[in-house]
């Protein structure tokens, strides 16, 4: 019989807490705090994203119904919907991005050898941001349109893994391409983005860091051939061009040249016109690539339905950015645990099964061992996973 901690002190256990206190000691967040330490209120928030908890007034009755177990998880008593309120609104969010970003930087190293379908060595991120409507009379530091209010998450992930690596909060106003401005390039990697982000001037700065960029043209883009390259148009290429610049500004911002790629996607039938600073790798290469995007979009979808990022306990920008710090921290936590244990399911299926079985004094591996033979069994393979690691 085991007689060891329940699940979530496991999860738990996973988090460098070392590293964690000595956060929360820079920003002062335990300052003449009689209750409801940092390190609580990170456990009780992480416990509202496993559990799918709606609400604080949820929070509070959720926990309150399994006091007697509370000590064990590593929260010292029930907690009351407005001490976790008055955390939410007054903790520096600091403290939890920098947990986030510590957590970020185990997971990125867990998954440096992930493949994500086309066989390169560098580094690959997707860039992309994501709206949250929200009500702009109870949020009204974060206006969007007229009558609304929303927060974007601008976010770039590394494919390998699937881990965001830089996620900038910001207020629904904020022009996508801005976040360019905000991103340290790495020489060498790829950095690929939609026609949102197509801004030459910031495109050419990327190129000048020793990064790679691949995006996809405007239809009104202006610009010259210098140099055509065979292809195969059995494989769906129509032409692989070196092109100049024509516009004034254009060609002001990037004065040098960029590969121009044409595709007919044979699932759509759609012409599709990449445009990079990558020269050396082959044309389907890079249409691979940039279809390698589309990772991010299953991010976004995941995360707002598998964790509370849509629905927020606070009003204010600092709960609403401790909230989504939290969520992010727990979605790598997962991920972490998932690496080091080597469970064979999906992050999908490791969280159902964590929402249930929190309080439960069991093996984290033993938890998942049933879920491991449903996974790998083909009759099982009907609907399709919206995430896999």
């Amino acid at each position: 019989m085991y007689l060891g901690k329940p699940l979530f002190a496991q999860v738990m256990d996973f988090l460098p807490w070392k590293t964690f206190h000595r956060i929360v000691d820079r920003y002062g967040g335990d300052h003449r705090t009689r209750s409801l330490s940092c390190a609580e209120q990170f456990r009780v928030m992480a416990f509202a994203q496993l559990t799918y908890r709606e609400s604080l007034r949820d929070i509070e009755v959720c926990l309150a119904a399994q006091a007697g177990k509370l000590y064990h998880m590593g929260i010292g008593a029930a907690v009351a919907r407005s001490t976790l309120a008055d955390a939410n609104e007054s903790r520096d969010w600091r403290i939890y991005f920098e947990l986030a970003q510590r957590l970020i930087i185990k997971a990125r190293a867990l998954y440096v050898d992930e493949g994500f379908g086309v066989e390169l060595a560098n580094t690959v991120y997707a860039l992309d941001a994501t709206t949250i409507d929200l009500c702009l009379s109870m949020f009204p530091w974060a206006p969007f349109r007229f009558t609304k209010a929303a927060v974007k998450l601008h976010t770039l992930l590394d494919l390998r893994g699937s881990i965001p690596t830089f996620i900038h909060i910001s207020d629904g106003k904020m022009h996508d391409v801005n976040v360019l401005d905000l991103l340290l390039i790495e020489a060498g990697a790829f950095y690929i983005m939609d026609r949102g982000y197509l801004d030459f001037e910031r495109l050419y700065a990327l190129d000048q860091a020793g990064g790679f960029f691949i995006t996809r043209a405007k239809q009104n883009l202006d610009a010259r051939r210098v140099y055509s390259a065979p292809v195969d148009r059995d494989t769906g290429l129509i032409c692989d061009q070196t092109i100049g610049l024509n516009g004034f500004y254009a060609a002001k911002h990037y004065p040098g040249h960029l590969r121009r790629i044409r595709y007919r996607d044979p699932e759509t039938g759609k012409n599709l016109v990449f445009l990079t600073n990558q020269f050396a790798l082959p044309a389907l290469t890079i249409c691979a690539l940039y279809r390698c995007r589309w990772q991010v979009e299953l991010f976004f979808k995941w995360i707002k339905q598998h964790l509370r990022i849509k629905r927020f306990y606070g009003t204010s920008e600092n709960a609403v950015r401790t909230q989504i710090w939290i969520a992010i921290s727990v979605y790598v936590l997962v991920a972490i645990i998932k690496k080091q244990l080597r469970l064979d399911v999906s992050l999908h299926a490791l969280l159902q099964i964590l929402s249930l079985t929190l309080f439960e004094k069991l093996p984290l591996k033993q938890a998942v061992s049933g879920v491991e033979s449903v996974a790998n069994n083909p009759k099982f393979h009907n609907q399709l996973n919206l995430f896999e690691f």
